[in-house]
């Protein structure tokens, strides 16, 4: 599998009393390799694919602190270095609840461009990934949609991420469904899942991952503690129970369930069987804190 995306450095912050303005809040802070693309891959190595491989963009600052904990964790990482930019950094603040609210520098991370890409990155390739934040900047999104073509003329099998309900109501989900044409599969959230339907919470995730699974063969929403849904064929086909753990921190938790869903599918699982598997890693992706394995 190859995933092309986004490699940062998180800065996550847990802090079990509110924030209080203008003064100090304790806090438990750790500086972790992170990134939506990054860690799906990590996760889907860590449920067992033997060849995973990433393209992403980072800075020179810490491109081989990056390189060795993808390599750590089973993952063939290739590291564009940025000349001009600083890898991406994330500050994670983490409440008693366990949601996080991010703060997001996207430094070199959507820097990517076409000029980074070579049909030859496909080859041996069984399946790509698209993490979903390469569609919120100029470049990036011209690099996906190249990606996406060259895939498509070879007959792999291409998935996407939303990745951001912040950063899709910026761009448009319209203007985000017209980019993703041609994918196979759609891994978003139920925030991100109501917004490319068009629904109003009220809604509900059913609705909204039958609504997409018109446009999008097999459609997956995760919805934290409640499970996921598989839908298909623009109807809700199953529900699958989200595995109960005591969660510490909820950062990564859907680039676990992307990780551990692909790595199943292309070892043959069917989608149930495949969301099951997402819903096992996720659930020991929030028993730690960061978002890789």
């Amino acid at each position: 599998m190859l995933v092309v995306g986004d490699v940062v450095t998180d800065v996550v912050a847990v802090h079990p009393e509110p924030l209080v303005p203008a003064t100090d809040t304790a806090a438990r802070i750790r500086t972790l390799p992170g990134g939506a693309g990054a860690n799906a891959a990590c996760w889907a190595a860590c449920a067992g694919l033997a060849d995973v491989r990433l393209l992403a963009r980072v800075g020179a600052e810490s491109s081989r602190w990056h390189e060795r904990a993808l390599l750590a964790c089973g993952v063939r990482p290739r590291l564009v270095v940025d000349p001009d930019a600083p890898t991406g950094t994330v500050v994670a603040l983490v409440g008693k609840d366990t949601e996080r609210t991010f703060l997001t520098d996207s430094g070199a991370a959507l820097r990517l461009s076409p000029a980074d890409w070579t049909p030859g990155l496909l080859d041996g390739v069984a399946h790509l990934h698209l993490s979903g934040y390469l569609y919120f900047a100029d470049s990036s999104r011209e690099l996906a949609l190249v990606a996406l073509r060259d895939a498509r003329a070879r007959g792999v099998p291409v998935s996407v991420d939303p990745a951001s309900a912040g950063f899709l109501i910026a761009l448009g989900p319209r203007r985000f469904l017209d980019a993703v044409a041609g994918a196979g599969v759609l891994l978003p959230n139920e925030d991100e899942a109501l917004l490319l339907a068009g629904l109003p919470r009220p809604a509900g995730a059913g609705a909204a991952a039958a609504e997409l699974s018109r446009l999008v063969p097999l459609v997956v929403v995760t919805r934290g503690a409640a499970g996921a849904l598989v839908a298909q064929g623009g109807r809700v086909t199953a529900e699958v129970a989200a595995e109960p753990v005591r969660a510490v921190d909820s950062t990564g938790a859907g680039d676990a369930f992307t990780g551990g869903f692909l790595a199943a599918r292309l070892a043959g699982a069917d989608p149930v069987e495949a969301a099951r598997a997402g819903c096992r890693s996720a659930a020991r992706a929030v028993t730690r804190l960061g978002g890789r394995p």
